[in-house]
């Protein structure tokens, strides 16, 4: 019993699912109908519903409230509800502005918690449809088939039928939509078209029909304008063709043109135009009225010797207004004949001393001559130094095919005379007056952008007369180039401005330079420089490191070359940045070429890039790194000097240290020369022989000397260069030096092994006297204060490293 109960309301609601029906204006599900006053209303107008429910025909809706609602397709709106006849509930719905083009109108019941729908209606919304426009037909020679087509109105939002439709009216066309036979559908556009064609069996050919456009929907009909014509009168021929073109012999701006119809048009009386233009002319010459079936036709007023290309067309004469032009027949080209060209040149000079010769060097330039001054084409330019006069030719001193020549002439040569000749003659020479050049100049010069590829150039008009002006320009380039034929003259004296269209490209610099013609002379220059565009520079320069310090560094770059420029450069801007992203940033005047970062940190890594801008942008370049230092040059200059002071000082030290007698007797001791002493005053002559010992010990301590023995040194050895060594052998017994105190009385004090002392002399008798510590000069050579040549300390291996004492020392000795 649980489950049946709990299964009951899912199988009652599942009834209700299973009786939804739907169909046409009403919804129903046996138990409810949905009714609409219209399924199809205009945009934005009312519409009405109701929803019926009969409860007993809703199986579990018999008892309780039934509670109806409403849903425009997923959005819920109100309606009010009321009991209806036989105890059916009823509820009305009313939309005052329907805006949608289509929608599902749903009515809904609340059962069992939940909102079930239980009817719909289908409502759609547009407008009726728009009346159809520019209706035209044109027959077709090739089928006689009739294409009609016409613009479609606005969009109507509903099904719409569009039918062409055509009769034959029974009076005439002007009261044709009022008498006229059964209409009849001439075609139907397919796929959505504007345009269909109208079968031959359909048409009368000769006669007037009735055509429109109908377009219905299921809010109304709408008609285009109905076309009363004859099928014939829309006819579209094939193009004539053209069969020859000659020029008139006596006439020469005249031509003649022989054309011919096509085929299958001989029996038609044909309306035609002829058009016709140069290579250089914006826009075609028309020539009209030129009626009839096949024949000639004359034409006036060509430029001599220039190239024209002829088109013809034509049409049924008899047709009315809505008749249709053929297309233009193939193009014939034809050149007319020369003719001696005409009109003056305009011509520019400049001129300066050839050196001590006495000449003149001429630049004269010139403009070639206009189409219709030329007569054709131009074959070369003479200059001469006076006019042609009753067919003398005067010397040439110029004959180019280019704008320009090159040529001296004598110093004092104010005129000159310059003629344009092609194939039929040459032309009035033109009077070239070589003027000095130091009129007033214009007050003041600009020039503007007149496009990309031209300027307009402003100027102040001066209070003289003036009778023509010159404009010259020329491209700034790294390298300097010269354009002949930039420049331009103005006859108009009036004239405030002038447009420059010739050789100016975008992103281009270009000198400008404007010279005011006045009678007799002609006035100073005045120059400005221009872009016709601008945009951000090609590249930006390259810095480079100039000086770098613990918190400055100055920075320089070369200018940009005005090539890479593409415009007037307005600032250059500096970006730096550390490594813990703090970016600063400076702009610069353009006219510099260097700047100097200050404010930075001692020996911290920084980015630095440059930015320079022209009105139309910036570019940025390349990445320069950089490390400041630790120290000034200031700092750095004090430190060298502060080590130098130090390393003199201690040079200066060193030096005393070597000077100083005190510690170069603790280095280097001096050995007293026993030869001086008064030991041998004392000393008896003869004394024993004491055998030779050598010094165990090298260790200096007070002694008491009573043999000395002298050694000669090697030649070459310097003192204190080798080790003491001791001898193989011992020496020979040596010979002693005596002092003589009296006659026969020798006195020996010393033994001296070799050959003993070199110049070697007796010393004059002292009296007998305490001993004195004589030392000598310490040089290490030469003769001692005793008399005797002093060696080195190194002579005496056997006595190095004994330390022998002074004076007390050897007061002690004689004590003994």
């Amino acid at each position: 019993m649980a489950r049946h109960g709990a299964g009951t309301p899912f199988l009652l609601q599942l009834s209700l699912l299973l009786l939804l029906h739907l169909g046409g204006e009403w919804g129903t599900l046996g138990c409810a109908s949905v009714a609409v006053g219209s399924s199809v209303v205009p945009l934005g107008s009312a519409v009405t519903a109701s929803c019926t429910i009969q409860r007993e025909l809703c199986h579990g809706l018999e008892q309780g409230n039934v509670r109806i609602s409403w849903m425009l397709d997923s959005k819920f709106v109100a309606g009010s509800q009321h009991k209806g006849p036989g105890g059916t509930e009823v509820s009305n719905l009313t939309l005052p502005r329907f805006n949608r083009t289509q929608a599902r109108l749903w009515c809904c019941v609340e059962w069992n918690g939940t909102k079930q729908r239980v009817g719909m209606a289908e409502i759609r919304a547009g407008y009726p449809p728009a009346k159809p426009l520019n209706l035209s037909c044109v027959l077709n020679l090739s089928d006689y088939g009739l294409t009609c087509q016409w613009e479609q109105g606005t969009d109507s939002h509903l099904p719409t039928s569009i039918v062409l439709k055509c009769a034959r009216p029974r009076a005439h066309c002007s009261v044709c939509h009022r008498d006229r036979a059964q209409a009849v559908t001439g075609c139907t556009p397919q796929g959505g078209h504007s345009h269909c064609t109208v079968p031959r069996r359909l048409l009368q050919l000769y006669r007037q029909m009735e055509i429109w456009v109908s377009a219905t929907n299921a809010l109304g009909t709408a008609e285009s304008e109905h076309l009363c014509i004859d099928p014939m009168d829309v006819v579209k021929l094939d193009p004539p063709t053209l069969q020859s073109i000659q020029s008139i012999p006596f006439q020469t701006d005249c031509i003649a043109l022989a054309w011919d119809v096509a085929q299958g048009t001989e029996h038609m009386e044909l309306q035609c135009e002829l058009r016709y233009r140069a290579p250089e002319d914006p826009a075609w010459a028309l020539v009209t009225g030129i009626i009839g079936r096949a024949g000639t036709a004359q034409r006036c007023g060509f430029l001599f010797g220039t190239q024209y290309h002829f088109q013809m067309r034509c049409r049924r004469s008899s047709a009315s207004a809505l008749a249709h032009w053929s297309e233009w027949s193939p193009g014939r080209n034809y050149t007319t004949h020369e003719k001696a060209p005409t009109g003056k040149l305009d011509a520019w000079w400049g001129a300066q001393p050839a050196g001590a010769g006495g000449r003149l060097e001429v630049q004269l330039r010139w403009k070639a001559p206009r189409q219709r001054e030329a007569n054709g084409r131009v074959l070369g330019y003479r200059v001469t130094l006076s006019p042609r006069r009753r067919g003398r030719d005067p010397p040439t001193i110029c004959n180019t095919t280019h704008t320009q020549c090159n040529f001296s002439v004598p110093a004092g040569t104010r005129r000159l005379y310059l003629s344009a000749y092609n194939a039929a003659g040459e032309s009035a020479p033109t009077e070239v007056v070589l003027l000095e050049r130091k009129g007033q100049p214009l007050a003041g010069l600009r020039a503007v952008p007149g496009g990309e590829e031209s300027l307009w150039v402003h100027w102040e008009a001066p209070l003289a007369p003036v009778v023509a002006y010159v404009l010259e320009w020329q491209r700034v380039t790294a390298e300097p180039e010269h354009c002949s034929s930039c420049w331009q003259m103005e006859r108009d004296g009036a004239a405030t401005a002038a447009l420059i269209q010739d050789g100016i490209e975008p992103f281009q610099r270009y000198n400008i330079s404007l010279y005011p013609l006045y009678k007799g002379t002609v006035g100073l220059p005045i120059h400005t420089t221009a872009y016709s565009q601008q945009k951000a520079p090609s590249h930006a320069p390259k810095l480079h490191l100039k000086r770098i310090s613990k918190s400055e560094a100055e920075l320089c770059w070369e200018p940009l070359p005005v090539e890479m420029q593409n415009g007037f450069i307005t600032s250059y801007t500096i970006f730096w940045a550390n490594s813990n992203t703090d970016v600063a940033s400076a702009t610069v005047n353009p006219s510099l070429s260097s700047f100097v970062i200050r404010g930075l940190k001692p020996s911290t890594l920084y980015k630095v890039h440059i930015m320079a801008s022209t009105a139309a942008g910036g570019t940025n370049g390349t990445s320069l790194t950089l490390v400041t230092t630790v120290l000034d040059d200031t700092e750095i200059q004090f430190l060298f000097l502060t080590l130098g002071l130090v390393f003199v000082l201690l040079m200066v030290l060193l030096i005393c240290f070597q000077k100083n007698e005190r510690m170069k007797e603790q280095l280097w001791p001096s050995v007293p020369d026993p030869a001086n002493s008064s030991l041998g005053k004392w000393v008896p002559a003869a004394v024993p022989q004491e055998p030779f010992q050598v010094l165990a010990s090298r260790e200096p301590g007070p002694a008491a000397i009573s043999t000395v023995t002298v050694l000669e040194g090697a030649p070459g050895k310097q003192p204190g260069r080798e080790p003491p060594a001791l001898p193989a052998a011992l020496p020979a017994l040596p010979r002693p030096y005596v002092r003589q105190e009296g006659p026969g009385e020798p006195v020996q004090y010393a033994r001296v092994g070799g050959e003993g002392y070199r110049g070697q002399r007796l010393l004059p008798e002292p009296p007998p006297r305490f001993y004195e510590n004589l030392r000598g000069r310490g040089d290490g050579g030469g003769v001692g204060d005793w008399g005797f040549p002093e060696e080195p300390l190194a002579t005496f291996p056997l006595l190095q490293g004994l330390r022998i004492g002074g004076a007390e020392e050897l007061h002690e000795c004689r004590a003994d």
